[in-house]
């Protein structure tokens, strides 16, 4: 009778205020935690010299958000479901807050890093919380158009994190960077109070909850778990894979502990991560599909501005601008997959969102070169993100067919921990590869350039002959010239690097077309919820 009662009640229910209201007052904070993410990342060159430390040393600032961020993302739902949602949600906006201040007033960089640890634990309850508050505030039909309001916030900050960030770090101060998230936060603190509300079956949920042992097990091992493998994949390539017994020891940590979590939790009854959640098959392949896109994803954001600063000497916010362009044409095309969601097959939209993103990547693979200027690497950007929305938000709502309601909550933290994850994956992958990449096709190159090489004798001995008009000494001029062939070398071999990287991943997102069709297509009002009242 008690979870008939609360089926009645949830179907009964809708909340006090317009969804839309709900769905931009979570959505703000997404914005601010996003944003705040991008602009850290440009602003460390100022916060090393500020504090006069070390490139690598800076780099805590981002690893610290980074790895207790990681640790939060797959225990925040049961962390809202234990002390309820809206009260959880707004605990996560006041932390951030506050953090974000002590950031800005970090006298050194320990403890700035510190600051920035707690500023993590905030910003990873934000996504999870609010993606689970859009799934129970809007109807299963309206679900499209929910996610995609939430996703425009998620693409806007990062295309312009980056300019904003560059302005205020170069007219004011890096410490503002973090001060900005103080006023919005208040705001959506403001907002939240008068707007959110958790559903009954939620607060039913909660009571039922507290009577429930911890289980602090499970929640140790998936910190540490989860901590260590953060730790493996920043420092990774910095520090040569297993060629380092610290990052030999941090794997096999990470694998030990997190193997050991998952047969805990499956067998726990009350774990902290409801992973038999995962017998749901559109749940497991939506998981298994965006730990694979989430690697693609954030390794391409890594990949192109890089190619811009290091071979073609653009600056960071040139940079920047050539990239934030694929992130307004997300923000306007979200809508439309959104709309599209309700009135087409969701696994159809998914499998061409795929199909054109593998276009794009391979475009941009047979287009990247150390000739193109600002505009043709902004069009590349463009057309590899175009098929993004038609991706994001049929998962989204594929994910939750058949789910229980509440397990709304599970869900939203799962799969924003396995984007994470993938994410974490993919930069330290992307970045292995076109190292090892551009080592071999350097090894390739150079077999070629020798004196036995007519084009390469002829080559040395016009750029030699250029130095010595100039007024370079002969022995001299030769010299240079050989490391001007030596620099093009590099150059080159780095380039074809980057061409072959960004191959390789349009071929891993084409694999994932087949996996739109393993799902099963949700009948209309079938995602685990009541029907809505007549």
């Amino acid at each position: 009778m008690a979870a008939a009662s609360i089926a009645i009640d949830h179907a009964a229910w809708r909340p006090r205020h317009n969804p839309y209201l709900v769905a931009f007052t979570v959505t703000l904070a997404t914005f601010m935690e996003v944003l705040d993410t991008s602009i850290a990342n440009i602003a460390l060159p100022h916060i090393a010299g500020a504090f006069g430390a070390s490139t690598n040393e800076s780099t805590w600032v981002l690893t610290s958000y980074l790895v207790s961020n990681g640790i939060v993302l797959p225990i925040s739902a049961w962390l809202a479901t234990r002390v309820g949602r809206k009260r959880y949600y707004m605990s996560c906006v006041a932390l951030f807050a506050a953090s974000s201040f002590l950031c800005g007033l970090a006298p050194t960089l320990g403890m700035l890093v510190f600051f920035r640890v707690l500023q993590g634990i905030g910003g990873g309850g934000l996504q999870p919380s609010e993606q689970s508050i859009l799934a129970d505030t809007f109807r299963p039909e309206q679900r499209g158009m929910a996610f995609s309001i939430y996703a425009m916030a998620v693409v806007l900050a990062p295309a312009i994190g980056p300019t904003i960030g560059g302005w205020i770090t170069d007219n004011f101060s890096w410490r503002w960077i973090f001060y900005i998230n103080v006023p919005i936060s208040i705001l959506s603190l403001l907002m939240s109070h008068h707007f959110v509300e958790d559903p009954p079956y939620l607060r039913a949920e909660q009571a039922r909850r507290k009577s429930e042992t911890v289980d602090y097990v499970g929640l140790g091992l998936v910190a540490l778990g989860v901590g260590a493998l953060q730790m493996v994949m920043d420092k990774g390539q910095e520090l040569d894979w297993f060629g380092s017994h610290w990052i030999a020891a941090g794997s096999v940590v990470s694998t030990v502990l997190l193997a050991v979590w998952v047969g805990w939790e499956w067998h726990h009854p009350h774990p902290i991560v409801e992973l038999r959640l995962l017998k749901r098959r559109n749940l497991a392949t939506a998981m298994f599909s965006m730990l694979l896109l989430g690697s693609v994803l954030y390794g391409t954001t890594v990949l192109l501005p890089e190619f811009m600063e290091t071979l073609m000497g653009y600056p960071a916010a040139l940079a920047g601008e050539a990239m934030a362009a694929g992130g307004f044409l997300m923000m306007l095309t979200m809508p439309s997959s959104g709309a599209l969601t309700s009135k087409m097959d969701p696994r159809i939209m998914l499998a061409c969102g795929y199909g054109a993103t593998a276009l794009g990547l391979y475009n941009m693979a047979a287009h990247i070169n150390l000739g193109m200027d600002f505009w043709t690497a902004s069009n590349l950007r463009m057309l590899q993100v175009a098929g993004l929305p038609f991706i994001f938000i049929p998962s989204n709502v594929l994910c939750y067919a058949g789910v229980p309601r509440e397990m709304n909550n599970q869900v939203a933290s799962m799969m924003n921990f396995v984007r994470n994850i993938g994410g974490s994956i993919g930069i330290a992958v992307v970045s292995t590869l076109v190292t090892r990449a551009s080592q071999r096709r350097q090894g390739y190159l150079a077999a070629n350039l020798n004196n036995g090489n007519p084009k390469f004798r002829d080559m040395v001995s016009g750029m030699a002959a250029s130095l010595h008009t100039q007024g370079v000494g002969l022995a001299d001029a030769t010299h240079q010239a050989y490391q001007r062939v030596n620099l093009m070398l590099q150059q080159q071999a780095a380039a074809v690097a980057y061409k072959d990287v960004v191959a390789l991943l349009a071929i891993v997102v084409l694999c994932l077309v087949p996996t739109a069709f393993l799902m099963v297509k949700p009948a209309r009002h079938s995602t685990g919820d009541a029907p809505p009242p007549h």
